[in-house]
């Protein structure tokens, strides 16, 4: 992967970069965001909101576009202790998923992934929580009328067994209601997707005209800074996965910390990280890039469509 860095630093193409602005929450950061949606003939996102200074207490918030790039927080709405917000439609209902942190006796205890579900943007129902220790979740809408799940596990075991630090797996339920943490548990793993000390996961899916699912994630390793210090190096990545065969292909990176504004980082070690939200379409056929910067911003980049001989967004 440091290779295929090296490699797309000196040919990628990015037409625009933008750091995003937020109003409302002043004193916070506002990072790791979901992908804009439209709802009622508005334009939103929601994004996790945290102070520079403290880690793993963080809220949710919702935000509606105020101009270009700009983005105020939505008074009076819904206000979720989670962290790393995302979103799918399925159906007529917009599903928000997060991570709650949970604690004991004042101390950091463990994290789940939680559900909420709904058709009006205001009113979303807490229905369902993921497996123990396990972020990445994500859902896509199949062209059967079912329910795409990918799953993230991540432990030193499987760094043992497969020389990766987590594995993608993926499965398919037939509603909502049939989500549940031992089926996101129990998905089968997508093999040969992340190499020896690699980890990463999956932020966006998006079904494909083609059938195939069209995916936006992340892709890390460890690093070292030029005094030796520890990096975490995260990336903006894409791959095609056909559901039917089960394989995956074209992995390429569309994204990394320089493609956007110079920004500050929240520790030493994250300022080359960043965290996809996904994209959205524009009308000239190319792509905006969502993505958190080294957890204490948000940006977008335009970069061409990066699903390009595997089909269109449905």
């Amino acid at each position: 992967m440091q290779k295929q860095r090296i490699e797309f630093e000196a040919t990628k193409t990015i037409y625009e970069s933008a750091t995003l602005k937020f109003h409302g929450v002043d004193g916070f950061d506002v990072y790791n965001i979901s992908i804009p949606f439209k709802r009622d003939g508005k334009r939103y996102l929601f994004g996790r909101v945290e102070r520079r200074e403290e880690w793993a207490r963080s809220w949710v918030r919702l935000f509606e576009e105020t101009g270009q790039d700009e983005w105020s927080v939505v008074e009076d709405s819904m206000i979720y202790t989670l962290e790393d917000p995302y979103i799918s439609e399925i159906g007529d209902e917009l599903v928000m998923g997060g991570t709650h942190v949970q604690y004991q006796s004042g101390r950091y205890s463990t994290f789940f992934g939680y559900f909420f579900r709904g058709t009006d943007l205001h009113n979303l129902y807490y229905f369902t929580t993921g497996p123990n220790k396990m972020k990445d979740i994500r859902l896509v809408p199949l062209s059967d009328g079912k329910i795409g799940v990918f799953s993230r596990p991540r432990s030193a075991e499987m760094t043992g067994k497969y020389g990766s630090e987590s594995m993608i797996g993926f499965t398919v339920v037939d509603r909502l209601e049939d989500l549940t943490a031992d089926v996101i548990e129990n998905a089968p793993y997508i093999h040969g997707i992340f190499g020896k000390g690699e980890w990463g996961g999956v932020n966006q899916a998006y079904l494909l005209d083609s059938g195939k699912i069209g995916i936006i994630g992340h892709i890390c390793y460890q690093d070292k800074d030029e005094s030796g210090g520890e990096l975490k190096v995260y990336l903006n990545m894409a791959f095609v996965f056909d559901p039917t065969t089960r394989e995956s292909s074209d992995l390429h990176l569309i994204g990394s910390r320089s493609c956007y504004p110079v920004g500050p980082a929240k520790a030493p070690y994250l300022v080359d990280c960043v965290f996809s939200s996904g994209i959205v379409m524009r009308p000239d056929g190319k792509a905006d890039l969502y993505s958190g910067l080294s957890d204490c911003q948000a940006g977008r980049i335009t970069i061409d469509y990066p699903f390009e001989r595997h089909g269109l967004l449905v």
